[in-house]
């Protein structure tokens, strides 16, 4: 037996080890594995019911990206990775059907196998599978993948390495991995883990940014880049995968090319001058008025509205806890009743979007605003119940005002509740403490970001009123990355988009971890039992209904902690692409997500 995490970990405890053994006695591979259920597809399906199968291959496919890019290995905290290694070059054991909220299917495996308790999991390779160098795709490189990922990679691979007891090759091409902890997810997390050659990384640091591209077994290679400027994938003419159902009208453009630009406006005129292949427009107004240029009259640019069953997910501007000035949840419940949503999503937006109403908005894990909790959502809350902010369990809903640019009763309001938490306005209108300091801070954006900032601007002057002085300071891409890795911001942009499978990836993002731990995605500092708990609920949920409760009680504690001052969300994606593109008739249940475009689409001249 090979262990997962060194010489402490080569004894499984006796407990567990005769349940994987009584377990073992009944479990039988399987084509694919769900969350919970079934899969939805059986062992002879032919292909995934959002793809075209006899989708034609060739032509080429230009994306454009903002910022930069600095490094080809996206699997590391250094660097800025070049869009598409991973999605492109590496592939996983299994692969992800985005017509169902969590189902994997067999892609380097051909087989997955569990118990009941998912207690573990065991992986069967495919004979053919083979790495871009013709070499086979071994036990020994998804081995070390995982070793390596959860040790050495970005922090998101390291939460599930931790919960792995032992892990051991069970045959020439099939590995087992035995769990410490009782997390049904584990083995769909397995199964999404990149798997890379061992053998290119010797007597190499893997945590260093690199401009060597990782060795892979997808359907592109990486045939340039410029520093930059882009990165160009070709279609490999011996991806061994390319005959696979689970491929079939998947991946059918020869050229793949992502070019990066200065900032959205610049992609936009790219795209305006055929240089880009497709725009996702994020502004309804914009939409709605900037798309009269003379290849959309023509019908050589072709608008679409794809629309989509996802979360709202969250996106607005998020507030450091680890700042002292953003420690009250009374100071954050009145920065959100200055901001002005109403105001500025009719200056910015025609007050066409509608606001985020909670992380998992626009879904049925979506807690009911303003509702208190109820049934299995209150028990989880009730142990929490002295700790947890105002409005988590009797309910809690974001402030709105009436519209007028003034927003005199949420101001009253915000004034009032700075007070409460120790702030009061001085005979020179400035906001300040007891220890006589001002209350300040600045607002962190890229260059680029023009819609934010104008947001940022409106609410800048509003927050005046208060006597607070915010500033707005824009910076380079590299920078932003930089200072929001080590949280060293005060408020700035915040997007995270949620599926309808949330899991172990909750603790990268709300984790107490990442308080002090760089480079996650708990930007907000969020350092909360009770979050922890909710997590700790969904994954080990033993059915739908209890992981739903979780979610939506998950959701409670984080809408009401106000941590972010959430803004518009749409439940379809706009969608402005050359008529020479085509998709499928059927849009999976994720819409224009992961999986969607450019993996589906494919050239087929006007």
């Amino acid at each position: 037996m090979t262990t997962a995490r060194g010489k402490s970990l080569r004894k499984v405890g006796f407990a567990a080890a005769l349940s994987a053994l009584a377990a073992s006695a009944w479990a039988e591979p399987m084509h694919g594995i769900a969350m919970y259920g079934e899969p939805a597809l059986p062992p002879d399906f032919v292909s995934l019911p959002q793809v075209n199968p006899d989708a034609p291959k060739g032509g080429s496919f230009r994306w454009g990206e903002a910022g930069s890019f600095d490094s080809l290995n996206p699997y590391v905290t250094k660097g800025r990775p070049a869009t598409g290694i991973s999605t492109l070059t590496v592939e996983t054991l299994m692969g992800r059907n985005y017509d169902e909220a969590f189902s994997l299917y067999g892609l380097l495996a051909e087989s997955i196998d569990t118990d009941e308790g998912r207690t573990y999991v065991e992986f069967t390779l495919r004979p053919e599978a083979r790495f871009s160098d013709g070499s086979p795709v071994t036990v020994e490189d998804v081995m070390w993948s995982v070793e390596t990922l959860g040790t050495q990679g970005n922090p998101r691979y390291a939460a599930a390495w931790k919960k792995i007891a032992s892990m051991e090759k069970t045959g020439e091409r099939s590995v087992k991995f035995t769990f410490n902890v009782e997390d049904r997810e584990l083995p769909l997390i397995l199964g999404l883990r990149p798997i890379l050659k061992k053998a290119q990384w010797e007597g190499k640091d893997f945590a260093e940014a690199t401009m060597e591209a990782p060795i892979g077994s997808g359907p592109y290679v990486l045939a340039s880049s410029e520093l930059g400027v882009h990165a160009t994938y070709k279609r490999n003419p011996d991806w061994w995968g390319k005959d696979l159902p689970f491929n079939k009208g998947q991946w059918n453009f020869d050229e793949i090319r992502y070019d990066y630009y200065a900032n959205p406006q610049a992609i936009f005129e790219a795209f305006k001058a055929g240089q880009v292949s497709a725009y996702r427009e994020a502004n309804v107004s914009k939409w709605l008025s900037s798309y009269d240029f003379p290849a959309v009259t023509s019908g050589d640019i072709i608008k679409a509205e794809i629309p989509h069953g996802r979360p709202s997910g969250i996106e607005g501007f998020v507030m450091n806890t680890r700042k002292p000035i953003f420690a009250d949840w009374r100071v954050r419940e009145a920065l959100i009743l200055a901001f002005n949503f109403e105001f500025i999503n009719q200056t910015l937006n025609g007050g066409l979007p509608p606001r985020i109403p909670s992380y998992f908005g626009n879904s049925f894990l979506g807690m009911e605003p303003g509702t208190p909790a109820s049934g299995h959502e209150l028990d989880l809350l009730e142990p929490f119940k002295a700790e947890l902010p105002p409005g988590a369990i009797e309910g809690y809903a974001l402030p709105v005002s009436d519209g007028d640019q003034t927003n005199r009763k949420n101001i009253r309001a915000a004034a009032a509740l700075l007070e409460e938490a120790g702030w009061t306005v001085g005979d020179d209108g400035v906001l300040k403490n007891a220890k006589g300091e001002p209350f300040t801070f600045e607002i962190l954006l890229v260059t680029g970001q023009d819609e934010m900032a104008s947001a940022a601007e409106v609410y800048i002057e509003a927050l005046k009123v208060l006597g607070i002085t915010a500033r707005l300071n824009k910076v380079d891409d590299a920078q932003y990355k930089d200072r929001t890795s080590n949280y060293d911001f005060d408020m700035t942009h915040y997007i995270r988009s949620l599926s309808l499978s949330p899991g172990n990836e909750q603790i990268l993002y709300w984790g107490a971890g990442g308080v002090t731990e760089p480079g996650t995605r708990n930007w907000m500092g969020v350092n909360s039992p009770a979050v922890e708990a909710m997590i700790a609920a969904m994954v080990k949920a033993p059915n739908a209904e209890e992981f739903t409760a979780a979610t939506k009680a998950l959701d409670r504690v984080l809408t009401s902690g106000r941590y972010v001052i959430p803004i518009w969300y749409s439940d379809l994606s706009r969608l402005a692409y050359s008529a020479d593109l085509k998709y499928p008739e059927k849009i999976p249940l994720y819409g224009d997500w992961t999986g969607f475009l450019p993996d589906t689409w494919w050239y087929e001249a006007k």
